[in-house]
C-alpha cells in the first residue's frame, strides 16, 4: 500500500495503532496466562499465602455481597409483583424471583461487584509493589515473585467468588421471601418450597460452573494489570481501573459464551 505523503501516513498509523495494541495487548495476556498455568503446578505451594488471600478477597468482600443479593432479591421481587398480578400469575413469583436470580442475575452481579473491590484491590497492591520495586526484591532474594504474589491471589479469586455467589443467591431468595411477604402473607416453608420446586439441575450447575471462570478471568486481569504496571504512581490508578473495566467487560463475554453453551443443551 502506497501512501502519498506523510499526512497520509500519519493518519494510517493512528488508525491502525489502536487495533495494534489491542492484539498486542491480547498476546500479553495470553503469555501470562500460559505463566501462570506454567508456575501453579510447580511446586513449592503457597498455602499459607493462599488462605490469606482468600481471606482478603473473599471473606472480605462478604458483607457487601450479602447486602447486594438481599437487596436484588428484594426489589425484583417488588418490581415483578404488578406485572404477574396483571396476569394472574402472582403464584409463580417466587419461582421467577429464584430461577432469574440463580441462573442469570445473581452470579453476574455478583461477579461485577466481586470485580470492582476484590479486582481493582488486586491491580493496586501489585501496582504498587511494583512501583515500590518489592517485586524486584524478592527476585533478587531468591524468592519466585510470580508464584507467591500472581497465582495465589489468581487461584484466591477462583476458589472464593463461587463460594461468594452461593451466599448471595441465598441471601437473595430470603431478599425475595421478605418482599412477597410485604403485601401478603406467605409462609417460609411454602415461599421455599415453590422456589426449589421449579429449579433443576441446568439452571444450578452452568450458572456454578461459570462463576469458576468469573473469578479466574477477575483474578488474572487483575494480576496482569498490577504486575505490568509502570509509569510510577500514576500507574497504580491506571492499573486499578483498567482491571475494573477489563474484568467487567470479561464477565459479560463469558457470560454472553456461557448462554450459548448451555441453551446447546436445553
Amino acid at each position: 500500500m502506497k501512501f502519498k505523503n506523510d499526512t497520509e501516513l500519519a493518519s494510517g498509523n493512528r488508525f491502525l495503532k489502536p487495533f495494534i495494541g489491542f492484539f498486542e495487548e491480547i498476546s500479553r495476556l495470553t503469555v501470562f496466562t500460559f505463566r501462570f498455568f506454567k508456575t501453579a503446578v510447580k511446586p513449592p505451594y503457597e498455602y499459607n499465602e493462599l488462605i490469606k488471600q482468600c481471606y482478603s478477597i473473599g471473606y472480605k468482600s462478604f458483607p457487601l455481597v450479602a447486602i447486594t443479593g438481599f437487596i436484588m432479591g428484594l426489589v425484583l421481587t417488588i418490581q415483578s409483583r404488578p406485572t404477574l398480578a396483571e396476569f394472574g400469575a402472582e403464584s409463580w413469583l417466587p419461582a421467577m424471583v429464584s430461577v432469574s436470580m440463580i441462573r442469570e442475575i445473581g452470579p453476574v452481579i455478583t461477579a461485577l461487584i466481586f470485580a470492582g473491590k476484590a479486582g481493582s484491590g488486586i491491580g493496586a497492591e501489585l501496582a504498587s509493589m511494583k512501583v515500590t520495586e518489592q517485586i524486584d526484591a524478592m527476585e533478587v532474594s531468591g524468592m519466585n515473585p510470580f508464584k507467591y504474589i500472581v497465582v495465589t491471589r489468581i487461584m484466591a479469586a477462583t476458589i472464593m467468588l463461587p463460594i461468594l455467589v452461593v451466599g448471595a443467591d441465598s441471601i437473595s431468595l430470603y431478599g425475595g421471601y421478605v418482599g412477597v411477604n410485604l403485601k401478603s402473607d406467605v409462609s417460609f416453608h411454602l415461599f421455599f418450597s415453590q422456589v426449589f420446586d421449579k429449579l433443576n439441575f441446568m439452571d444450578v450447575f452452568p450458572a456454578f460452573i461459570k462463576t469458576i471462570f468469573f473469578g479466574f478471568a477477575i483474578g488474572l486481569i487483575g494480576c496482569y494489570k498490577g504486575y505490568n504496571s509502570s509509569k510510577g504512581t500514576e500507574g497504580v490508578g491506571e492499573s486499578a481501573n483498567y482491571s475494573v473495566v477489563y474484568a467487567s467487560l470479561s464477565v459479560f463475554i463469558i457470560d454472553m459464551m456461557a448462554v450459548q453453551i448451555t441453551s446447546l443443551f436445553m
